[in-house]
């Protein structure tokens, strides 16, 4: 756990793991729930072992707002989320303006690829973040 909350920065304090919440009578369970000293606010992590789908925006959202008014203590700011996912599915996240939501998308990998693999993945990222921005530059 010291690892991965080094990994994430400085400034984070576990609070729970597998965090509990009922709503409407039903068990949910939150993976990992953080607060960060410096940002004044709780940090909600959902764990995924595949790829982003729509439906994990809905979720986390669900978590955040039982978070914000159930756990937020006075004087802190909104919760915010955190998705991991072993794939990101980088266009459904755009669309879905998350970022605007408070819950970002991040990748994991468990070993790095090869050299080669990883190099070819940069580039593929680098070209659709380009392609992205023309497009939205044609757009405005």
């Amino acid at each position: 756990m010291e690892a991965f909350i080094l990994e994430l920065g400085t400034g984070f304090a576990f609070v729970e793991r597998q965090k509990r919440m009922i709503i409407d009578g039903e068990d949910f369970r939150l993976d990992l729930l953080f607060y960060h000293r410096n940002l004044k606010r709780l940090v909600a992590i959902e764990l995924k072992l595949g790829k982003f789908e729509a439906k994990h925006k809905g979720q986390m959202e669900l978590y955040l707002k039982w978070l914000d008014k159930y756990e937020k203590n006075e004087g802190e700011l909104s919760p915010v989320g955190l998705i991991l996912c072993a794939e990101s599915s980088r266009e459904q996240v755009e669309l879905l303006e998350m970022n605007k939501d408070g819950i970002m998308v991040a990748e994991y990998w468990t070993e790095l690829p090869p050299k080669k693999e990883l190099e070819q993945k940069i580039h593929a990222i680098l070209a659709e973040a380009k392609e992205r921005i023309e497009r939205k530059k044609l757009m405005e």
